[in-house]
């Protein structure tokens, strides 16, 4: 009997360091996930939540057993919110290392400058990592940057973030502009400095650029840029043909060539360069500015000058073949 008594004992022993060893050796075993694992936990989610989340996205066997394991084995950090990718195979141990400490996935939209609001908003309703609808941003309301986002993150949220960034860039620029400035709002420096925009890609003709539409302005001349020609008709985006001379002629509340002064509104989204340089214009008497073959513009003091300019620009475009 006792010899009964004694092999039930170390059956019931061994059974128990068998679960034992089954328990320590399941926090670093390899994990059930037959390829790589990407888990979303929210901002304030526990352990808990995280631990249903792995299990419904096939990281750990056992929801319970693996939060069970995390209170005795891993350490007292708090795990981090965001989106992570578990390697597959990946042990209990290692993935409480990769929501305590890991890095998360970086989700990036950007907006370059000069993007119209439409194809602000066509690109944010083409991503499906993102959720909800939009509707068309107000034009010059979103500042051209890229910015992180969370797979399943509404896009109004992201839209949100991209608005707040422009008027606290606005602001600050407006607060430090130089003296003596014709424009008389923030919303004044959006329009024209959307126009600078549109005008040049060179960051280092933009004061310049800038200057040349005070000089109009103050000498009650017709800014005439192109991109005001088109913005009523494509909404910002590309033309895709040379402008009609009945588009150079159409009276609207964007044409440059049929009205003094600035348009009712900006004619896309203009980056920080754009706002600085209208708000830091270049000391310069120049009027016009015409295409010097190069990427770049020619400038001109007076109409003779810039007439020169031009037709060294056409002979340009005839050697190209464009005319």
């Amino acid at each position: 009997m006792r010899r009964f008594g004694l092999a039930v004992v170390l059956v019931g022993l061994a059974v128990a360091a068998f679960i034992a060893f089954r328990f320590v050796h399941g926090w670093t075993e390899k994990g059930p996930a037959p390829q790589d694992v990407s888990i979303a936990v929210p901002e304030g989610a526990s352990l808990s939540d995280a631990a249903v989340v792995l299990k419904r996205e096939g990281a750990v066997r056992s929801a319970d057993a693996f939060l069970t394991r995390a209170k005795i084995f891993g350490a007292a950090k708090p795990i981090k919110a965001g989106e992570f990718v578990i390697p597959a195979g990946a042990s209990n141990s290692d993935i409480l290392s990769i929501l305590q400490g890991g890095k998360t996935v970086t989700r990036l939209v950007t907006v370059p400058e000069g993007m119209p609001s439409i194809l602000v908003y066509e690109r944010l309703m083409a991503n499906d990592q993102l959720t909800g609808a939009i509707t068309v941003p107000e034009e010059g309301s979103v500042l051209p940057d890229s910015y992180a986002f969370d797979k399943g993150e509404p896009r109004a949220a992201v839209l949100r973030r991209m608005q707040r960034a422009m008027d606290k860039e606005l602001a600050q620029l407006w607060e430090g502009r130089a003296k003596g400035l014709l424009l008389k709002t923030p919303k004044e420096a959006l329009i024209l400095a959307s126009i600078v925009e549109k005008e040049t890609a060179i960051p280092a003709e933009r004061p310049k650029v800038a200057a040349v539409y005070y000089n109009r302005l103050r000498a009650n001349m017709m800014l005439q840029a192109d991109p005001t020609i088109i913005y009523p008709i494509t909404r910002g985006k590309p033309l895709g043909r040379r402008i009609r001379k009945s588009e150079i002629a159409s009276v609207n509340d964007y044409n440059t060539y049929a009205m003094t002064g600035l348009p009712k509104g900006p004619i896309a989204n203009p980056g920080k360069l754009s706002i600085f340089a209208v708000l830091h214009p270049e000391a310069t008497k120049a009027l016009y500015f015409v295409a010097d073959g190069k990427g770049g513009h020619i400038f001109a003091d007076t109409y003779q000058e810039h007439n020169e300019n031009v037709r060294k620009w056409f002979e340009i475009r005839r050697a190209r073949g464009e005319l």
